[in-house]
């Protein structure tokens, strides 16, 4: 069995060969590469593979329908619109993912950037170094506030969770209505959450019904004074809208860790330039403890498919 990992797990040399070490006792090979967006590159490494292993890079449809031994693709990361499934589901191909490696370090960053816009840190920092004072600079505080999370799903209720433990109200908005949310949670409408939230957060997956899904109407529902902050995928957002709403001050602010791209961004890209927003490259994602949950988890899954019991099921 030859299995691909085409690009870094985020983890050292050490732990990646500790995982392979029971796989390769029974014969199995593994081959690591650089990531790519080469697709004749991508169709080389891959061609005559087994399994292939990658994380978020882009791995579109055409690599997979060449690669005629593929039986199973490994993917290191909760989301999946990046990997050409449609692909894969015409050669038959299994899909898992690695859902749940990321909950605490995504909510945590999410917790970060509500922190650091309500007490103005990245603003207050450079006039310290600067030798200035905080004169002019807004704070405000969690608790007390409401905040609305649109996709309530594992890192959507650990988010919760943190703000609940701040002192602060909380608005959940899911595709259906569940029963086993906690007390503290209200289940609502999009629009009714946009409308009473402080903070909104997005942390739902990106598909058709969400795609653009936060334009120039819902952030003109939203208080002048809230703010978004996106942890989800970059395209649920219309990132133009989202600058032109925060420049015209049609909302208070934004923390943005996804784009509609992954970066590295063009420096023209409009959201890098508007008024009172905190961006990230996308790293709510990467954290040392993470980093090892996940290639844990992707392990456990090529184990489970070896035997016949595919977990983390995508297809």
């Amino acid at each position: 069995m030859k299995v691909v990992l085409m690009e870094s797990l985020g983890i050292s040399a050490e732990e990646l060969a500790g995982l392979q070490k029971p796989f390769e006792e029974k014969g199995w090979e593994f081959v690591s590469y650089e990531r790519t967006t080469d697709e004749a590159k991508l169709i080389e490494e891959a061609k005559d593979a087994d399994v292939m292993v990658l994380a978020n890079m882009p791995m579109p449809a055409s690599v997979i329908s060449a690669c005629d031994n593929l039986k199973f693709i490994n993917i290191a990361f909760t989301g999946v619109d990046h990997v050409g499934l449609e692909a894969a589901r015409e050669k038959g191909i299994a899909v898992s993912n690695a859902s749940g490696y990321s909950n605490e370090a995504v909510s945590e960053v999410v917790l970060g950037m509500a922190l650091s816009l309500y007490r103005s840190i990245p603003q207050a920092d450079a006039r310290c170094r600067a030798g200035q004072t905080k004169a002019g600079l807004t704070a405000r505080e969690i608790k007390g506030k409401t905040v609305g999370i649109i996709g309530f799903g594992k890192i959507g209720s650990r988010t919760g969770e943190l703000f609940h433990a701040f002192g602060a109200n909380v608005l959940a908005q899911s595709k259906s209505i569940h029963n086993d949310y906690p007390a503290y949670v209200e289940q609502v409408s999009q629009e009714e959450l946009l409308k009473r939230s402080d903070i909104v957060v997005l942390h739902c997956p990106l598909n058709d019904s969400t795609r653009g899904m936060i334009g120039k109407a819902q952030l003109e529902m939203m208080k002048k004074d809230a703010i978004l902050i996106n942890a989800a995928r970059g395209p649920v957002t219309d990132e133009q809208a989202l600058a032109d709403a925060l420049n015209n001050e049609v909302i208070a602010g934004a923390g943005i860790d996804v784009f509609s791209k992954e970066p590295p961004l063009d420096t023209a890209t409009p959201l890098l330039h508007a008024k009172n927003t905190l961006v990230t490259p996308h790293l709510a994602f990467a954290t040392d403890e993470s980093m090892s949950l996940r290639a844990q988890i992707v392990f456990d899954n090529l184990a489970a498919w070896a035997e016949g019991n595919q977990k983390n099921i995508v297809k």
